[in-house]
């Protein structure tokens, strides 16, 4: 290191899984994708398996995601250098490769759950077991409908917005916001590498969303309810949240079905760079499964949502880089946010010290 350098902190654990993108992105083509500030393209293998490469062909740097798959080998756009899914020159037309040994990197790619999940870490590391377990991803009695944001700001804001949503009273005010949410502390859990933020609401109208929620499931909306917000935060940016309302006094989460309407946000985040992330969100839900257009109604309300978390999220990452240093006040609520990034930061620490 120089006379004067600064070593930077990394901001997020690079031994672990992320999710890089969903199959039919790179169904028949490659996609580029920045991942924990690494270039990536993904694409499938003759073989149907997912793959990825730095984004970066030996012969003279063009991106590999501009150019094509042909089976199962990525051909570079630029001169028609071919690589293999483990970053090797596969060959290329009139010319000799074979003294090209060293390649590209790759990296470890798993696609399960209906995600393709990446390990930008140490490879030998890499244990496809560590993939979360998302149980409603697995069984046909759940339906899921979501999307995709690329957000311009810092992973951790957006893991603390969904980690405290007391903001719905205000950034949502016309379709899951109602005074009761600020109204109702929450309790904050941690447990390993686990954080929980309940919220129980009793006796209250159902917000809009979920007025709407209950007449998609032909059950009675417009009578006072209990709600309830459970979120979990796990590393490295998973957020499930388990949402819903019933009838009051009928037994609040363990209400029977002809009496509520429930479901799980799904949260996955994933650090682009240090000031910007992806966001793969959606709900699952087990009323109703085969109600497709119950399915997109759900989708487009919840991207409606979102959007407005989005306007929120990459206006205050303007502002905290507009003021360095800063320092920011702690309530309450903030809990769950500040312990789950005690626990990226313990990984990073982790990381750093092996």
């Amino acid at each position: 290191m120089q006379a004067g350098s600064e070593v930077t902190k990394p901001v997020f654990p690079e031994n672990t899984w992320y999710v890089a993108c969903t199959p039919d992105e790179i169904e028949g083509k490659p996609l580029g994708r920045v991942v924990c500030g690494i270039s990536l393209v993904l694409f499938k293998t003759a073989e149907g398996q997912v793959a990825a490469l730095e984004d970066f062909c030996p012969h003279r740097g063009a991106p590999l995601s501009l150019g094509t798959v042909q089976d199962g080998l990525i051909v570079c756009g630029y001169h028609g250098m071919r690589m293999n899914p483990d970053g090797q020159c596969a060959g290329m037309v009139g010319q000799q490769v074979e003294r090209f040994k060293k390649g590209i990197r790759s990296f470890p790619a798993v696609e399960r759950h209906g995600y393709v999940w990446i390990w930008p870490g140490e490879r030998t590391l890499a244990d496809p077991e560590k993939i979360p377990d998302l149980h409603w991803a697995r069984s046909p009695d759940w339906a899921f409908g979501g999307g995709l944001f690329n957000i311009r700001c810092d992973y951790r804001l957006l893991i603390d917005n969904l980690m405290d949503l007391t903001h719905e009273a205000y950034v949502h005010s016309s379709s899951i916001g109602q005074p009761e949410i600020e109204e109702t502390a929450p309790e904050t859990a941690r447990s390993g590498d686990c954080v929980t933020v309940s919220r129980f609401m009793r006796d209250i109208p159902p917000p809009p969303f979920w007025q709407d929620a209950l007449k998609g499931n032909n059950i009675e909306h417009d009578i006072p309810c209990d709600r309830w917000q459970i979120c979990r935060f796990t590393p490295p940016g998973s957020v499930m949240i388990d949402v819903g309302v019933a009838h009051a006094g009928k037994g609040g989460l363990d209400a029977p079905e002809n009496h509520r309407a429930s479901g799980i946000v799904v949260d996955l985040i994933t650090p682009e760079t240090e000031t910007s992330c992806w966001y793969f969100w959606g709900m699952a839900r087990n009323f109703n499964v085969k109600d497709g257009a119950l399915t997109d109604r759900i989708r487009d309300s919840q991207q409606k949502i979102f959007t407005e978390d989005l306007e929120m999220l990459e206006s205050q990452q303007r502002r905290l880089l507009e003021n360095p240093g800063r320092r920011l006040m702690k309530l309450n609520i903030d809990q769950g946010g500040v312990h789950a990034r005690k626990i990226l930061d313990e990984l990073i620490v982790a990381e750093t010290d092996a």
